[in-house]
């Protein structure tokens, strides 16, 4: 028997009536409801974490027990550099930069001729003064300024410490400088000395030591030796 399509969804639907019926009688709708409920997952509440505290403690440094009384040693190197300053003078000196380009080298017989005549009037020096002759070179009388002293002299007599150094010309002006020690040579100060007495490469001087930090300087000029020249060819 052949069912009409009209009749089988008829029937679907008495069928689900009755079922819709049957669980209203066993109250199965609430039922689910409740299991719903019951199973639903709680919202957790955010916990809340506290700070991470990082704590600091003075422990002391174990020590042997036969130092323990003795003062902790230092490890940490302490350099004590001392300035030396100088007097300000009121005589100002002029120099220019541009005359580097226009350095004048003194002839091999020049400087020979001035170191020869620096050696005669260190022997004829009296006092019994230690001394010494320097021969003037371009890096002593132009740009760096920077004269370097015989280290054996300055081994023997000059201080071990940086400090300063006063030289005395032949007219009895003083002229205060930076000695420093362990470049052994004249700093701050020797510039002025140069351009006020206006040596030159070539130039040879003579240091005589009267005090520890004292120096009576005599200067021997290279040009002397072509004024010589030119005395002998006119005497000629």
């Amino acid at each position: 028997m052949v069912v009409s399509k009209q009749n089988y969804e008829d029937l679907r639907k008495q069928r689900l009536e009755e079922n819709k019926r049957r669980m209203e009688e066993l109250h199965l709708p609430q039922l689910s409801q409740a299991l719903k409920t019951a199973h639903s997952p709680k919202p957790s509440p955010m916990k809340r974490t506290k700070p991470r505290v990082i704590g600091t403690e003075m422990v002391e440094v174990r020590r042997s027990s036969r130092v323990a009384n003795k003062p902790a040693p230092v490890y940490k190197e302490i350099v004590v550099y001392e300035r030396v300053d100088l007097p300000r003078s009121s005589r100002r000196y002029t120099y220019s930069r541009r005359d580097l380009a226009n350095r004048v080298y003194a002839s091999d017989e020049a400087r020979e001729y001035a170191i020869n005549k620096a050696d005669e009037l260190e022997a004829m020096l009296e006092g019994g003064h230690p001394s010494f002759v320097k021969p003037m070179l371009q890096s002593h009388v132009t740009g760096g300024f920077w004269l370097g002293l015989p280290g054996h002299f300055c081994r023997k007599n000059l201080p071990k410490k940086d400090g300063t150094v006063t030289l005395i010309d032949e007219e009895g002006e003083e002229f205060p400088t930076v000695y420093l020690a362990h470049k052994a040579g004249l700093s701050g100060g020797w510039r002025g000395f140069s351009i006020s007495h206006g040596l030159v490469d070539g130039d040879a001087l003579v240091f005589q030591q009267t005090k520890p930090t004292v120096f009576k300087v005599y200067i021997i000029r290279c040009k002397d030796y072509q004024e010589g020249e030119k005395n002998d060819v006119s005497d000629a």
